[in-house]
């Protein structure tokens, strides 16, 4: 292992790859803590301490920005604003026609899409930036703490170009994290923005593990830590399981060439949605809790009675209620994803185009009913297995009273094994290219 990873620095054109990784990776956490125009740092950072162990409603885009979000730096929206472009694009594919025809034209059709999801990053992050820089003023960011002086003042001017100041320069930091991450990606090491949201998370791991020692003592933390590799260990399990469906190409002739004939598969895995379906259900549950903080009564005024009943079930992770919505939203979001990812019938036609077929599978209609019948069944575990592990960091809220703190669950340990195995993988592929054998064994 170690003459593997010494084999990576001695490697010119690898070693220039890492470490133009890292460079950037370190300039994307070195513009989560510069704060924006007009935020009072001292304000925001009292908020923040005040606040450790409270379990917000921005949760899960302060997750995927490394905690900038909570900050207002000028990283504050992370890479959430493209991770949200690039699902509405993929989900327009079911409903425009055209957009579908795009995917199929090859590398100038992606071009274009990749190009859209740009245009719908921006508009995204002007809509996000106006929204967070709204409710920073109205000393709602941090719920736990209204009333506060110190969370009510987190801007210092509130007029109409200090805003205008702000929201250009928290798109602007969202154009830069996409412009970052598509630099990695063509010359560095792995996916850019999987690397960067990688990042984001795996920050937060330490003051996170730390905060539990510190809450519950030595005792918990190793409880946790142990718990924790379990955990990872079961995942990379899972995430690396597949449904092998065999299939062959029959013989062609052309002129006196022979052609097919060989044997392959399709690999259907059992986690084939990845982490999208537990970033569906939790950003719809967002949305009852997020009317109900822009419906907050004013001052000595008891709120209605909805409100409350959302703000004691829907925002808070350890109600039973909670738990059972969110595990049935990512089940059901599981099979939309799977759906309108994998088209079966698309699949058989591509094999009956080159000669292929399934063993005792007639071509045509039968593959495509076979596949989807195989697909719902494998989809059944993963989508039980992804409520699972979103589940873990509730469950830990209820047990050991470790709130957000616990990082070994939901997105965030989804992302860090995927990301890893992926970004490893490249690294063995490209060791094998040069030395005839790999990182790993």
């Amino acid at each position: 292992m170690f003459r593997a990873v010494a084999r990576i620095f001695r490697t010119p054109d690898l070693r220039r790859k890492l470490g133009f990784t890292l460079g950037i990776v370190a300039l994307f956490r070195l513009g989560s803590f510069i704060p924006a125009p007009f935020v009072d740092f001292q304000n925001v950072q009292q908020c923040l301490s005040d606040n450790a162990n409270a379990s917000g409603l921005y949760e899960l885009v302060n997750l995927f920005s490394g905690g900038a979000l909570l900050q207002l730096s000028v990283f504050a929206l992370g890479i959430m604003p493209y991770i949200t472009s690039s699902i509405i694009v993929q989900l327009l594919r079911v409903v425009i026609p055209h957009f579908d025809t795009l995917y199929k034209e090859g590398q100038a059709g992606q071009a274009k899409l990749t190009q859209y999801t740009r245009y719908l990053t921006i508009a995204l992050g002007v809509l996000q930036s106006t929204t967070l820089i709204t409710v920073a003023r109205s000393g709602n960011l941090f719920p736990s703490s209204t009333g506060s002086t110190a969370c009510s003042s987190l801007i210092t001017d509130e007029s109409w170009y200090a805003i205008v100041l702000m929201v250009i320069t928290m798109t602007a930091g969202t154009g830069l994290i996409m412009w970052m991450g598509e630099l990695i990606t063509e010359r560095g090491i792995g996916n850019g923005m999987s690397l960067l949201i990688f990042t984001s998370i795996a920050a937060q791991f330490p003051g996170s593990l730390w905060s539990i020692k510190s809450a519950r003592g030595w005792e918990t933390f190793f409880l946790v830590i142990i718990v924790g590799i379990v955990i990872v260990g079961l995942v990379v399990f899972v995430e690396q399981s597949q449904r092998r469906i065999p299939v062959q190409y029959a013989k062609r002739m052309v002129g006196r060439r022979t052609f097919g004939g060989n044997n392959t598969y399709i690999p259907i895995k059992v986690n084939m949605a990845g982490v999208v379906p537990v970033i569906f259900a939790s950003s719809l549950l967002y949305l009852p809790a997020l009317i109900a903080q822009f419906n907050q009564p004013p001052a000595g005024q008891a709120p209605a009675a909805w409100v409350t009943w959302i703000n004691d079930t829907l925002t808070k992770g350890d109600h039973p209620l909670y738990m059972i919505i969110y595990f049935i939203l990512i089940v059901g979001f599981t099979y939309f994803y799977v759906a309108i990812t994998f088209n079966p019938e698309e699949v058989a036609d591509n094999m009956k185009k080159y000669g292929g077929f399934i063993p005792g599978i007639r071509a045509g209609r039968p593959t495509a009913e076979y596949l989807d019948y195989v697909l719902t069944r494998v989809t059944l575990p993963g989508s039980i297995y992804l409520g699972l592990i979103a589940l873990v960091p509730l469950v830990a809220l209820s047990l050991v009273n470790a709130n957000q703190n616990f990082p070994f669950g939901g997105a965030s340990i989804l992302i860090i094994v995927g990301v890893g195995l992926e970004t490893v993988k490249q690294i063995d592929s490209q060791l094998q290219q040069r030395h005839y054998e790999g990182l790993l064994r």
